[in-house]
């Protein structure tokens, strides 16, 4: 058994999706403050608010012995306060359009590099008899 891990471990396949998955969190991280740091901050210029993930509307009446503060999308989730927190939706969304985009670049620049590096298709056995062919003739 640890003969067959060992094998499975060694394999390039199992290299290359560990070496994606680390990537692609250290890349979540950077879309993550490109749209947090950057895009969502200009939006929240355009709409008024100073923090956009902070837009939410509220569904359920606020307790009595609630202590926290009555704006906050995090205090009232933590409350366990029904709200509807569309910023932070919308957060995670633009999130998510720039990190798909952001592959579909890279896929679609990798399929185009390594079209130009595929190796020329190997004769078919046809060719193979008609060169022979040529050479006997030309050996005449």
């Amino acid at each position: 058994m640890l003969k067959e891990f060992k094998a499975f471990i060694a394999r390039g396949n199992v290299l290359d999706l560990a070496v994606g998955v680390i990537i692609g969190g250290a890349f979540g991280t950077i879309v993550s403050s490109l749209t947090d740091d950057l895009i969502m901050p200009l939006i929240s210029a355009i709409t008024g608010t100073p923090d956009f993930s902070e837009n939410f509307i509220r569904l359920g009446s606020i307790p009595a012995d609630f202590t926290g503060n009555p704006r906050s999308y995090e205090a009232l989730k933590e409350a366990g306060i029904a709200t509807l927190g569309y910023g932070a939706f919308i957060t995670a969304f633009l999130n998510f359009l720039i990190l798909a985009f952001a592959v579909f670049l890279i896929a679609r620049y990798a399929n185009r590099f390594f079209r130009g590096l595929e190796p020329e298709a190997a004769p078919t056995p046809e060719d193979v008899l008609l060169l022979r062919e040529i050479r006997d003739s030309l050996k005449k």
